[in-house]
């Protein structure tokens, strides 16, 4: 076995490595010791109905290479094709990894033809610097365009690939994620239509509709490890956007039957009754709910390890570990993998990823998706099919009332998801509150005054004044990626879309101001965040060169205030409370994507200039180029966020997208970003946060966290 490993962590050095970059992307490298002895085993879990490969799925032979702990990723294995048929490699687990093919060369970029230099979108952004900046961001789409190399297939039993091969061209979201992902697929898309790369887009979605043709649903992604689930169904969305920017309603033929199929799968599959103890009345709702009884093959080692880890007092049973496999496998098809949110008791005592309980948990967000998908469906129907469209419009009408039902609290004038254990909603509080009102549904509280609809908001009001970045997930700081104090591009957009959504008669007025004696803190509905202000994550920074913390409570709190607007939050404005939030968060979102990119080596010919190699080496970017990152820290726009199973990944898909999306949108509006200067956080013991502004600075304090 000790020569099987050596040859295992031999052929590890084989694969392809790209340009070293500090906190980009998972490099493939070996970790394991040549001379290390396999670790001891538990028992091998039962084999997977839906996932058949002896290689890539639940067996002997990936368990005990993720044991030998052979790539620091262990999505690695899974995506190398082999060099050999595949009963040959399970003969000699040596030529698992020492072929030539890598796990990205299936995936082959594809040059685009008479691609866009410059979209129209760009004639919306005044500021000449965050101008050129979108346009590069636009040119990103040449580097993350792919297509499936039919000539690198395995094929007549020469080797196996765990890759799902697609038919048309698509966008990959970069880093360890090489190959087409289903919710990332809706940013990626409204990137496309900004850049006016329609082929693309559509290409898009024919994947997608290949998949649900031969699949029956559409997978998380493009691997064949990922066929026992979904991801957040927004297919329908991104349909009716395509057909809304284009006005090309021939895709419609073929999509809408495959559209039905879908609504039908997650029917089927990922629908439940739930007495409500609210009305007394039983809704028909949606939760994520994934069979499987395993770890999932991308991340084998880390689910092993949770179900069988040094640190368990009580070892789990064969059951407990099946339960506890598929409560993994759910939480990765929410997308938000993983929070507390998904915890038995968010708010309580928890014993990590072990407690989770995403299938009994009806979620906000994937409620809300479900009905705006019937919504549009029904509208992309029209009168062709009136009967269809109706019953579409009745069972969204009816899933409506769930969501008011069993989600909305009208003294706390927010949505919480609620537990099927506990029987009542859960008290955290998660950016699935902003879902709802995204797909169009706004509780009659909210429509009573613009008080009301400004308290569903008030959380986003404070976390302007209070941070530096933009909307975390929960305001709960876990360690968990899809918590504090991370901040992801999606819920930016969603956020936006949902202050967009509102009436015009709920918005006006003056952004509502606190006592003076009291931060924004206290303009929240009381109990909506389930967390005393003092317990929020707090904001360290730096004033005049010198460290030191904000204060938790009272107006002092509120370190970001500043000028009738706040910190990178856009000029001071005269407009209602909901579009002054709506520019301070997409300033926001600009400074954050492009503050972190910068810090990282980006740079634009006579535009923007590279760093100092003092400055990138306190991001130990002295080589790089300049990074898109997946997500964001809302404590610090020079950095990205943090937490979770995976090195923090560049590329980035949706980031991408939703910074075209903004640009677009809010162009006019848009300042350039005032960030951080490096030195001083080097010179203050820190590598993170924001301090004297490094290029453009006007501001007269930028603040910083840890």
């Amino acid at each position: 076995m000790s020569n099987m490993l050596t040859a295992l962590v031999t052929a590890a050095c084989l694969f392809h490595a790209s340009s070293a970059q500090s906190v980009s992307t998972a490099v493939a490298t070996p970790s394991g010791s040549a001379g290390a002895a396999i670790p001891s085993q538990a028992p091998l879990p039962p084999k997977q109905s839906w996932c058949p490969s002896e290689i890539f799925c639940a067996g002997s032979l990936l368990q005990t290479v993720n044991l030998a702990n052979i790539y620091v990723d262990p999505k690695t294995i899974v995506d190398k094709p082999t060099n050999n048929g595949s009963q040959q490699v399970l003969a000699d687990f040596q030529k698992l990894n020492s072929g030539s093919i890598t796990e990205g060369q299936i995936l082959q970029p594809r040059p685009l033809a008479n691609f866009p230099e410059n979209p129209a979108f760009l004639n919306n952004v005044t500021d000449p610097v965050l101008k050129a900046w979108s346009k590069t961001v636009h040119g990103f789409w040449n580097s993350l365009i792919r297509g499936t190399d039919p000539s690198a297939l395995c094929a007549n039993a020469t080797c196996e690939s765990s890759l799902i091969p697609l038919n048309h061209t698509f966008v990959v979201p970069g880093g360890r994620f090489r190959e087409q992902y289903y919710w990332d697929s809706f940013w990626i898309v409204e990137g496309l239509i900004e850049s006016e790369l329609f082929d693309i887009a559509n290409d898009t979605l024919q994947n997608f509709m290949d998949e649900l043709d031969t699949i029956g649903f559409i997978p998380n992604g493009g691997r064949i490890y990922y066929l026992d689930r979904s991801q957040p169904p927004l297919f329908i969305q991104m349909l009716s956007r395509y057909v809304q920017a284009t006005g090309d309603k021939s895709i419609l033929t073929r999509a809408l039957p495959l559209a039905q199929k879908e609504i039908k799968w997650w029917n089927d599959n990922r629908s439940i009754k739930v007495q409500s103890p609210f009305s007394n009345q039983t809704q028909t709702m949606y939760h994520y709910f994934v069979n499987n009884t395993a770890p999932r093959p991308e991340s084998y080692l880390t689910d092993y390890l949770t179900a069988n880890g040094p640190d368990i007092k009580t070892p789990l049973n064969d059951s407990q570990k099946a339960d506890l496999y598929a409560e993994l496998a759910s939480g990765a098809e929410s997308g938000w993998d993983y929070t507390v949110r998904w915890f038995a008791d968010p708010t309580g005592t928890n014993d990590g990823l072990r407690s989770l309980n995403v299938r009994n948990t009806i979620g906000v967000d994937l409620n809300s998706i479900m009905y705006k998908n019937q919504i549009l469906l029904a509208e992309l129907f029209g009168t062709t099919n009136n009967d269809t469209a109706n019953t579409l419009r009745t069972a969204a009408e009816a899933l409506k009332g769930g969501i008011i039902d069993l989600f909305w609290d009208s003294n706390k004038l927010a949505f919480y998801d609620f537990n099927l254990a506990t029987k009542a909603r859960n008290s955290i509080f998660t950016a699935a509150h902003f879902y709802p009102l995204w797909s169009g549904i706004i509780p009659n509280e909210m429509l009573s005054g613009s008080d009301k609809a400004f308290g569903a908001f008030a959380s986003l009001n404070l976390v302007m004044n209070r941070y530096n970045g933009t909307f975390p997930t929960t305001f709960v700081d876990s360690g968990l990626q899809w918590d504090a104090p991370n901040a992801w591009p999606p819920h930016q957009y969603i956020i936006l879309q949902a202050l967009r959504a509102l009436p015009s008669n709920l918005t006006g007025g003056a952004l509502p101001a606190p006592a003076s004696n009291q931060s924004t803190f206290s303009l929240i509905p009381s109990g909506q965040l389930g967390l005393d202000e003092s317990k929020l994550p707090g904001q360290t920074l730096f004033i005049n060169g010198a460290q030191t913390n904000a204060t938790t409570t009272g107006a002092a709190a509120d370190v970001n205030k500043v000028n009738g607007t706040v910190v990178n939050g856009g000029k001071p404005s005269t407009g209602g409370w909901a579009n002054l939030l709506e520019i301070q968060l997409a300033n926001r979102y600009m400074a954050s994507a492009f503050c972190s990119w910068h810090a990282t080596g980006g740079s634009i010919d006579g535009v923007v200039p590279k760093l100092s190699p003092a400055e990138l080496n306190v991001t130990l970017s002295v080589n790089n180029t300049g990074n898109m990152f997946e997500k964001f820290s809302n404590l610090d726009i020079d950095s990205a966020g943090r937490g979770g199973e995976y090195t923090v990944q560049a590329g980035f898909g949706w980031t991408n997208g939703v910074v075209l999306w903004v640009a677009s949108n809010y162009g006019q509006q848009l300042v350039l970003p005032q960030c951080p200067d490096l030195l001083n956080l080097k010179a203050n013991g820190t590598t993170q946060g924001n301090a004297a502004s490094r290029s453009w600075g006007n501001a007269p304090r930028l603040l910083s966290c840890l």
